[in-house]
């Protein structure tokens, strides 16, 4: 298990949007002035480098630079740090990695997965939450559903609300039945994890299907 953390949950939904409706929107034309590709999906290596595999994934991205957007990475980091001050405790958390700018296209899908190297291997720092920040109206897209294994929760994330969560977490997004979800997600990482007994921690929360 982990000696690490103090958390009080591994999932946490804001309360309060973090973009307004109009701030989304501008997030979605920084995100589509960027140049687009197809997702790819870890490999053997971890979450270094990756292939196209449309039985596992199916939408499109594009990376939002740091310089393009310095207000959103201030208010993103700002409400990431409270929330793992408040839920998660896990140290040394900063963002290290770009903004990814997500679409899901009718029929678009992401299968069970987990965000970070599955035995925790990376150099620091090594990422420990998750974020899943919605930028479509909910009137825009059915389906689409952030499923995460850990509680066997479907969070129903409204526009401009995010989702924070340990990349640890066996999570999906469902088909998108109709429409388009747009979204933002981010990783933030810290120091490598404390472990006590790791194939403890595999066992409770790295399920396979």
């Amino acid at each position: 298990m982990i000696t690490e953390p103090r958390w009080k949950s591994f999932i946490v939904e804001t309360t309060k949007p973090i973009f307004t409706p109009k701030q989304c929107q501008m997030i979605i034309n920084a995100g589509r002035a960027e140049p687009r590709k197809d997702a790819e999906v870890g490999n053997d290596k971890g979450i270094k480098g990756g292939v196209i595999d449309t039985k596992t994934r199916t939408s499109h991205i594009s990376w939002i630079p740091f310089s393009k957007r310095i207000e959103m990475y201030k208010d993103i980091e700002h409400v990431m740090k409270t929330t793992n001050g408040n839920h998660f405790g896990f140290d040394g958390m900063c963002i290290n990695e770009m903004a990814q700018y997500t679409e899901y296209p009718e029929g678009g899908f992401y299968d069970w997965h987990v965000d970070n190297d599955v035995n925790f291997q990376h150099e620091p720092p090594v990422r420990k939450i998750s974020m899943t920040l919605l930028l479509s109206p909910e009137n825009e897209f059915e389906g689409g559903d952030l499923e995460l294994m850990s509680e066997g929760k479907v969070a129903k994330i409204k526009q401009g609300h995010a989702v924070f969560f340990a990349s640890f977490i066996r999570h999906r997004v469902k088909p998108v039945i109709r429409g388009n979800r747009k979204s933002l997600v981010m990783w933030f990482g810290g120091t490598p994890f404390k472990w006590l007994r790791l194939h403890t921690f595999q066992l409770l929360f790295m399920q396979k299907m």
